[in-house]
């Protein structure tokens, strides 16, 4: 019998935000049809976290979790800077699917205005290749604001699975001013969308959803309220 594939470590962003009747939704895409894992289904941004990702030099670019905290978060099987660096792939993978940032400057304030089109033309060149995520936040004087981003779930994929992924899930609220895309390069197309009503699509046969997404979209479908989901993940 073969031995099981190593899980590759991962990091995925729940995006919420308030609805209009004191509820709350959260942001999925869909992932495109020749896409080599998850092809055609629902899913939140995340991505694999890479080697550079817990550089030092990475590291001393991110805000508001330090290694250590990071490590008491995801506990000790993970070095500390391993375990900070899911906040640096879950920070960059939502930048590059959604187009949605933390990002602050380098004393901790808001980027002025008129700066997002800058970050959109830097976006498209990580998206080709052209630049890396370091050299994208220092050529721009860049910090991550990672507290903004709640650790609240774990998954690893099942052993009988020939790809598998050791999945870190994060809660984020859509920064104020901020949009996601529609579509992007990895993106088929994406919807806000009430946890209820993604899961009942599913079992409908026409919202199709890998046993993770499912599994964090009842979690959140327990709180109901946006200011029970806000108080109990600590939303801000």
């Amino acid at each position: 019998m073969p031995e099981p594939a190593t899980p590759n470590p991962a990091s995925t962003v729940v995006l919420v935000r308030p609805d209009a009747h004191g509820g709350f939704e959260v942001f999925m895409n869909r992932r495109p049809q020749n896409m080599e894992t998850y092809a055609g289904t629902y899913v939140f941004p995340g991505g694999r976290v890479e080697a550079d990702d817990a550089s030092e030099a990475m590291l001393r670019l991110m805000r508001g979790v330090s290694p250590t905290q990071a490590q008491r978060l995801l506990g000790p099987q993970l070095k500390p800077e391993q375990c900070l660096a899911h906040w640096v792939a879950a920070v960059r993978e939502l930048f590059e699917e959604a187009g949605v940032h933390f990002f602050v400057d380098s004393k901790g304030a808001a980027l002025p205005s008129g700066h997002e089109q800058v970050l959109a033309q830097k976006r498209k060149a990580l998206q080709r290749g052209e630049l890396n995520f370091l050299d994208f936040l220092r050529l721009e004087q860049l910090h991550c604001d990672v507290a903004s981003l709640t650790y609240f779930f774990h998954r690893i994929t099942p052993e009988h699975y020939t790809i598998r992924f050791d999945t870190r899930f994060y809660l984020a609220v859509l920064p104020r001013g901020q949009a996601p895309f529609h579509y992007s390069e990895e993106v088929a197309e994406s919807l806000w969308i009430n946890a209820e009503e993604a899961l009942l699509r599913s079992a409908g046969g026409n919202f199709p959803m890998v046993p993770p997404t499912v599994a964090v979209l009842r979690m959140l479908m327990e709180h109901r309220s946006w200011d029970n989901l806000a108080a109990a993940f600590r939303l801000t």
